[in-house]
């Protein structure tokens, strides 16, 4: 890692805060995402089968995954960092999947490497599931939004910093180290 002294500061998120605020939002995001599909469809009906809740937690995971993987992709469109650079996983300690870089990105690509999963696996499918009629997906939508809160607690605090300056990932915890140079 860089000499202390090339840290103008580090950002570390609180898993337990954003622990809570994900459940309160995927609460909320549920609710309010199947009432206006009522409200657009003239109601629904629910109906709850085993094959429906696997449907759902497979595409949850299937999501999940692919959360990570816009975060890489991210990486490298904005970033131009090479995939060798680049890597993802679960960390069963932490009870979180990420996906990481080797290499300090500007804080603007940074910001928009954050946030595309949010916009890929979390507002597509919940718009593409008001279009399609499917209130399954609107759920997993509503529940991949939440899933971003602490990508979005990463991007509020990049937002105190210059564009221009980097940002190293740590690669084992939800941290980021703003650099003085790279």
């Amino acid at each position: 890692m860089e000499n202390k002294e090339d840290f103008l500061s580090i950002i570390e998120i609180d898993l337990k805060k954003v622990a809570w605020s994900n459940l309160f939002l995927t609460l909320f995001l549920s609710i309010f995402g199947l009432f206006f599909y009522a409200w657009l469809y003239d109601g629904f009906t629910i109906t709850f089968s085993f094959l429906d809740f696997l449907l759902f937690f497979i595409g949850y995971a299937l999501l999940i995954v692919l959360h990570e993987f816009f975060h890489l992709i991210g990486f490298r469109l904005f970033g131009n960092v090479s995939w060798g650079c680049m890597d993802y996983g679960l960390n069963l300690k932490l009870g979180i999947a990420y996906a990481t870089t080797k290499v300090p990105l500007s804080n603007k690509a940074m910001k928009r490497a954050l946030l595309l999963p949010f916009w890929m696996t979390g507002i597509l499918p919940m718009l593409l599931g008001y279009f399609v009629e499917s209130p399954s997906l609107v759920l997993l939508g509503a529940w991949l939004i939440a899933g971003a809160v602490g990508d979005f607690a990463m991007y509020k605090e990049l937002r105190k910093y210059p564009p221009d300056v980097f940002i190293k990932d740590d690669p084992v915890k939800p941290k980021l180290y703003v650099l003085r140079k790279v």
